[in-house]
């Protein structure tokens, strides 16, 4: 009808506080969306992120009056390495919003510190392994199970998403981060198996594999790469930003890719390519 709103649902986005997490909710929140975001430790980050998630939806309602005048943002802690914290950021996602639309696993931690592969500890492995894989992986299945209970009760199920952010990593060995490595081709099969499990339930399941990015977790590196993006490690010569990953979800949620659920989609500026 003409001069309707366009309702759109609410996305819970882990490690939504900083960097891509925050990229990405700042996106939604301009397509109009709702945005559940999650985060670990830094109240005070996450606030941030919904201070400009507020101003960038009012400006997008500004120029497209047709936009859901009320998007709403609500942060919630919890650690996804915690099956306790996993449990309770679900109840509050649905409670707050009656259901979600997506489910963007972002959240991801890089080991402590950068060891050879022949000294790194047991200790670090797991860290790394329940953070950024078991985490996500059990997250998406407390959240799917709402889904199906949800779809049975009604006897309909909207269409939903799920995003595995994951990395090059999933593909490009490092010896001195092998535990970082290891989890994010875990994940990579993780969004595998979920895309293969849900395509029959109306659920999209799409991975997005960022390159080398510009955010705290690379701050200790860059001048590393600086030189090797300059000499010609990534083919378009530049760093990845946290909007170049935003972008993607903003369509992967809006539907634009709705007929391929399993997909990897590179943000990596060709850095997966292999040039001769």
């Amino acid at each position: 009808m003409s001069g309707a709103k366009r309702r759109k649902g609410a996305v819970l986005v882990t490690g939504a506080s900083r960097g891509i997490g925050r990229g990405i909710a700042v996106e939604l929140a301009t397509a109009g969306h709702s945005v559940v975001i999650n985060y670990r430790s830094n109240e005070t980050a996450a606030q941030e992120t919904i201070e400009r998630c507020r101003a960038a939806a009012h400006q997008a309602r500004e120029s497209d009056p047709a936009l859901d005048e009320e998007p709403r943002f609500v942060a919630v802690q919890a650690d996804i390495a915690s099956a306790e914290d996993r449990h309770r950021l679900v109840e509050e996602s649905f409670t707050a919003f009656g259901s979600i639309s997506a489910l963007i696993n972002n959240a991801g931690i890089a080991p402590r510190l950068r060891l050879d592969i022949t000294e790194a500890t047991p200790e670090s492995f797991f860290e790394v392994i329940e953070t950024n894989l078991a985490g996500p992986y059990f997250l998406t299945q407390a959240v799917v199970r709402r889904w199906l209970e949800i779809g049975t009760a009604a006897e309909v199920r909207d269409a939903k998403q799920v995003v595995f952010v994951t990395s090059v990593s999933a593909e490009t060995a490092s010896p001195s981060r092998g535990e970082y490595a290891v989890a994010k081709a875990g994940l990579a099969m993780a969004s595998k198996l979920w895309a293969a499990r849900l395509a029959t339930e109306n659920v999209q399941v799409i991975e997005i594999r960022p390159g080398i990015m510009e955010t705290d977790m690379t701050s200790a590196v860059k001048e590393t790469y600086d030189d090797l993006i300059a000499g010609g490690l990534v083919p378009q010569k530049r760093w990845g930003y946290p909007e170049d990953v935003a972008r993607i979800c903003r369509a992967v949620v809006d539907g634009d890719f709705g007929f391929s659920t399993g997909s990897v989609i590179h943000a990596d500026g060709g850095f997966h390519l292999s040039i001769l």
